[in-house]
């Protein structure tokens, strides 16, 4: 250690001393949690030595922490033994800490460690946290779940981190999901620390249950208009009073064609007119813009649900491709 070394250690030992005891953290009575901390300048981490086995697992729940304008990885060493550690005391943070009091997020990135820790991998780099979230959550609340994403740009990696409050399900959730294709990827599920695990013979009819489950929520996802196709459907947009006006559904059709090819390679628009003998007419007040490709669709979803237009909110969802092409618009 250097002599320049020491007002670094004593700045991170007071950082996590303070933050500790923001949180409730420290549970080996009044005084610092931290006893030591080494930094290693070559590699850019540090060492940081808690007091007692459950305050050092408290402390997991700090990733992701700010320190000095950035964020911090909080991992355990790579010798940890979880089997031999969870002997000595809690190996995962405690439920209730006050998270909320240093800026993080109950049950965002904590709760990521140990033998029941589950790497996601192959998502479409279009899912958001609350689609992974939701999908995951098909088997049960998740103690802990971190989206893997760029420092840079902020986009996801496309694999993701998750702990289930019930560890039973670790290797059912990790059966069932595996392979699934969603989207253009095909899902990699399994325990973080191993390969591919098999469930026990008596998790056979749960693995039935839950694989059925699976399928019906990527249904809810898609029929909700949260799973991205590449058609957009908007509401809010037109009224049937304006659509039986030739010269004005003319209009219509080439300020979406406009708006629309701001986004991304439109193919196609779709704006349903109401029948002059008054028959009904499936879609009427809905605008349908097809694109090449996800991102473009993507990109128009984000950048049109919750605009103006001429005085009303509108509302933009995914559509299923499949009834789109088959000119079905009831959806």
């Amino acid at each position: 250690m250097t002599p320049l070394d020491q007002p670094l250690i004593e700045s991170v030992a007071i950082f996590f001393n303070q933050v500790m005891a923001a949180i409730g953290g420290n549970t080996a009575g009044p005084g610092d949690a931290v006893l030591n901390v080494y930094i290693n300048h070559d590699k850019k981490f540090a060492f940081v030595e808690m007091r007692s086995v459950e305050e050092a697992s408290n402390a997991m729940a700090l990733d992701g922490i700010m320190f000095e304008g950035a964020p911090v990885k909080v991992r355990r060493p790579t010798d940890y033994n979880p089997s031999l550690a969870a002997a000595l005391g809690p190996s995962q943070p405690n439920p209730n800490l006050n998270l909320a009091a240093v800026g993080l997020t109950p049950g965002s990135a904590g709760g990521l460690e140990g033998p029941d820790r589950i790497f996601v991998g192959g998502l479409p780099y279009y899912f958001t946290e609350a689609q992974v979230r939701e999908l995951l959550e098909s088997f049960g609340p998740l103690r802990g779940f971190d989206l893997v994403k760029d420092r840079e740009t902020g986009n996801s990696k496309g694999y993701a981190f998750c702990v289930y409050q019930d560890l039973s399900v670790t290797d059912i959730a990790c059966a069932a999901l595996n392979g699934i294709k969603m989207g253009d990827k095909t899902l990699t599920v399994r325990r973080a620390n191993q390969g591919a695990s098999q469930p026990r013979p008596e998790q056979e009819s749960i693995l039935l249950q839950a694989q059925q489950q699976v399928q019906m929520q990527k249904l809810v996802l898609q029929v909700g208009g949260a799973l991205p196709t590449k058609v957009v459907c908007l509401t809010q947009v037109v009224t049937a009073d304006e659509l039986r006006d030739d010269e004005e559904y003319e209009d219509s059709l080439e300020d979406m064609r406009e708006e629309g090819r701001k986004y991304g390679n439109l193919v196609k628009v779709v704006i349903p007119r109401p029948d002059p003998s008054g028959a009904p007419v499936a879609g009427v007040g809905k605008v349908f813009l097809e694109y090449a490709d996800v991102d473009g669709s993507t990109r128009a979803k984000t950048g049109m649900h919750g605009r103006k237009f001429g005085g009303n909110q509108v509302v933009a969802v995914f559509y299923p491709e499949n009834k789109f092409a088959a000119e079905e618009y009831d959806g």
